[in-house]
């Protein structure tokens, strides 16, 4: 059973029937899920997910203090902490997890003040286009079970995907640097005698390439060891999944470094079939440089239109 069937199961079993028992007087305002970070919110946990941070549980949103007392919350945690042990041959670990608890009772404001440093899922395009996509992934994902406030769900759905002048001005940016390091230095630096700096070509192009697909997508690249398998189930571009990983496992001697470069070149060319196809972009070309120019100019607010094409690129 996979970690989310795990968590709802284990809350409709044992958590709902003791909030219903127990804190009758609460459950308006309480809300339950699994969110946050680990292979199990996105789906992709597996036998080898087991070995650690991998347990029945849920998370017990509560709001503000104003709402559910400290000491309602004290009790919250107790009658959680009492919840048996073991659920489907699965044990509830009696370590920390490692990052920090995954489950158990919080309030709402402070999960989402730590995930994205908003508790209200309040941002500016600024702070939304400065935030790690790892982030906004964690708290919009996995999946809400119970929310009687709605709190939880509303804010979620703030940020579940980008102002559209922010994804044009990260799209733009990853665009750019796709051109740049595939397009123009990948060869050159192989030209120059440096290999290594080759590679390093090689390894921006796939990074921003991998972002360009996700934002063509609207939905946000999650961690980076789950970004391949989570770029394999898009229903856009994930064919070039298997292109992107031969460009990293493949060496860089001249015969195998024109085939790579051609590889680079039929992507640039499907993702400016993407463009094209959203009426993204005006160009009419295969430089994805003009492109990347051209989707900049796109965008609405002149504020972030003017910020530099690279303002929202993150490592």
């Amino acid at each position: 059973m996979k970690g989310l069937e795990l968590s709802r199961a284990y809350f409709e079993t044992f958590g709902l029937p003791m909030l219903k028992d127990k804190f009758p007087d609460l459950m308006p305002y309480l809300a339950a899920g699994l969110a946050g970070s680990g292979s199990e919110v996105l789906g992709f946990d597996d036998e080898i997910s087991t070995d650690h941070d991998f347990e029945p549980g849920f998370c017990l949103f509560l709001p503000s203090e104003e709402v559910i007392s400290r000491r309602e919350a004290f009790l919250l945690e107790r009658a959680y902490a009492s919840l048996p042990a073991e659920f489907m041959g699965v044990k509830r670990s009696r370590l920390a997890p490692v990052g920090g608890a995954r489950h158990g009772v919080v309030r709402t404001g402070e999960f989402f003040g730590e995930k994205i440093g908003s508790p209200t899922g309040d941002l500016t395009p600024a702070e939304f286009g400065l935030l790690p996509e790892q982030a906004l992934q964690e708290a919009s994902g996995g999946e809400i079970f119970y929310d009687a406030l709605g709190e939880v769900s509303r804010i979620r759905k703030k940020i579940a995907a980008f102002p559209e002048d922010v994804r044009l001005k990260k799209l733009a940016g990853y665009l750019l640097l796709m051109a740049q390091s595939g397009q123009y230095n990948y060869l050159r630096c192989l030209k120059h005698g440096e290999k290594a700096a080759a590679q390093l070509a090689v390894f921006e192009f796939v990074k921003s390439a991998m972002h360009v697909i996700f934002l063509l997508n609207r939905t946000y690249q999650p961690y980076y060891k789950w970004s391949f398998r989570a770029l394999r189930r898009l229903p856009r571009l994930s064919i070039e999944a298997e292109l992107l990983e031969y460009l990293l496992t493949t060496d860089n001697e001249p015969e195998m470094a024109e085939a790579k470069y051609d590889v680079m070149e039929g992507i640039c060319a499907d993702i400016i079939d993407a463009l094209q196809e959203d009426q993204l972009t005006k160009a009419i070309c295969q430089d994805l440089e003009k492109h990347a120019y051209s989707v900049n100019d796109a965008i609405s607010d002149s504020q972030i239109r003017n910020m530099h094409i690279l303002a929202f690129v993150q490592d």
